[in-house]
This record gives structure tokens, sequence and C-alpha cells, in this order.
């Protein structure tokens, strides 16, 4: 006899809910209940997990160790342990937690043995949970190395689907962009090129294989760009203008849709502009004052690098 309730007792659970609940316990975990969420009413199971045998996925966003040692210390002040974590499982043995990686740490930094969570049956729907990881707000280049670490994983392990597939994931195609920039060097300055990427950067057509090498391609002419930007900044530094608006300033003056409204000009030809415009940009006729009027009448920016 199963050593877990089923809730509610008028329904059927789902094979996969049932297995998953018996592997649990072949792992040296406890399945307490299997159950049925109350939106879709899909199955689950709720369960005490061996602690050991739980990962973040390889997908998601590195950990902060600032907003852990703070949820730690939360934990330890009310000296309980109250919000169990999203986990699947992609083969016995291996439970990976899409939802709840700074908490998992926490109890892993307590010591806990065990960890509470919620098992969903269907591993590919760990790439929809990383949607809605709220535990700690994503800054721009969090986002966008997540999700390039989804894009690859998915390109492996589903390799016929498109972006559109996963537009949703994605929430938006400059993060893609940025995301291989953000792999190659994490302090690129992405939140001085998201404005312009998210005017011109639209999901591609073809498989995640083939789209993925135009990606790198996208991602190599904004490169470009910043490398001429570098220059005309570091210009600028040489004529004493020290200013932390200086690079939107430079981009503000040299991109090609400050002007566009209606009709915008390709990725392509928006970044072949742009470089253009940089390294043709005149530096002597900026001062100081410029630069700090600009910065005063900015927008503020959207998410931080």
């Amino acid at each position: 006899m199963a050593r877990w309730s089923v809730c509610p007792d008028d329904e059927q659970p789902s094979r996969q809910a049932l297995a998953l609940a018996e592997q649990v316990e072949k792992d040296g975990g406890h399945a307490l209940t299997v159950y049925q969420e109350p939106v879709g009413k899909h199955w689950h199971v709720f369960a005490l997990l061996p602690a050991h045998l739980v990962e973040p996925t390889p997908y998601q966003r590195d950990l902060s160790p600032t907003h852990a040692k703070r949820l730690q210390e939360v934990v330890r002040k009310i000296d309980r342990f109250v919000d169990p974590i999203v986990v699947m499982s992609p083969r016995p043995g291996v439970y990976w937690t899409p939802n709840g990686n700074h908490r998992r740490v926490v109890l892993e930094k307590l010591k806990a043995k065990v960890v509470p969570a919620i098992l969903v049956p269907e591993p590919e729907v760990a790439f929809q949970i990383l949607a809605l990881n709220t535990e700690k707000a994503h800054n721009l280049k969090e986002k966008s190395l997540e999700v390039i670490r989804m894009y690859r994983g998915l390109a492996l392990e589903q390799p016929k689907t498109s972006e559109d597939d996963w537009s949703f994931q994605f929430e938006a195609p400059h993060f893609v962009t940025l995301g291989v920039l953000y792999e190659e060097n994490r302090r690129f300055a992405g939140g001085a090129f998201a404005p312009i990427l998210k005017r011109v950067d639209k999901f591609l057509k073809g498989s995640l294989p083939t789209a993925l090498v135009e990606r790198e391609e996208r991602a190599a002419k904004v490169k470009a760009a910043d490398e001429a930007l570098a220059k005309a900044v570091a210009a600028l530094k040489k004529r004493g203008i020290n200013h932390p608006y200086v690079k939107n300033y430079v981009l503000a003056r040299t991109s090609p849709l400050t002007r566009a409204r209606k009709t915008l000009p390709s990725f392509d030809q928006t970044f072949s502009k742009l470089r253009s415009a940089i390294e043709g940009f005149d530096v002597a006729k900026v001062n100081y004052q410029d630069i700090q009027r600009a910065a005063t009448f900015a927008a503020p920016a959207g998410a931080a690098d």
C-alpha cells in the first residue's frame, strides 16, 4: 500500500504522477501526497526530497550570494522553512529546481537533510516555470544569461522547434542576443544597447540550431558597435569628459532610430549605420555640460546590468 495520500479521492491520479511518487520513495525521499493543482487540474507530487539530490536547472541565472544570505537570515529568525521549491526530475536520482534555487541553497547552508518540494511530472514544464521565477527580481544580465542557457538547452533537446515556439519563455528576442554577449563578457554594457535592440531585434524563423548561428552573428554586430563606442568614450575621457551617462549620450546622437517612428530599418541596417555613425562621431564638439544636461532629462533606465 502506498505511503502517500491522494487528494481528492474521487479523481484518478495520472500515471506520470504516481510513477514519480514511486521514484521519490526509491530515491530515498518521502512522497507525502499526490494532488491536483487548482488552476489547470494537473497532477503534482508534494514530497520531502534528499537535499543532496536537488540541483538548480542548468539553464537558470547565477545565484545571488547577497539574496541567499538575506534569505538565510530570515529563515533562521523565524526558525522554520515555509516555502517549498518547485522541482522536476529529468531522470531517477536527479531533481532540478527552476524556481527555488536560493531557497535550496539556504537549506544547504543550514545543513537540512531534506527539501520540501512540489514535483511537476512533466520535465518540459521546467522552461515554462523559469518564466515564473520571481524569487529575486532579474536584472538585464541575469535575465539574458538565463534565456541563452535555456535557448542552448532547447536547441539540443528540441532542435526542430523555433524561437516562436518558446517566445513565452524567452519573453523578448533581445534577451537572446544580449545573452550571447554576456556569455562572452559579463561586464558588457547591455543596458546601453537594450533600447535599440528592443526596437529592431525580432524572433527568428527556422529551427533553434539554425537561428542560434544568426543570433551569434547579431551579437557580433552589436559587439562591433560597442568596440567603436568604447573608442569614442575613451576619446571623450582623454578630453577630460568623464560622466556616467557618456555612453548613452553618444548612442543617443548616433542611433539611426532617433527619427524612425513607423518604418524601422532592419537589424543589420541599424547596426551597420550605428557603427559607422559612432566611428564618425566628432568628440571635439562635445562638452561636459551637454552630457550633464542630457542625463538630467533622460528617461529612467529600465533593467540594470
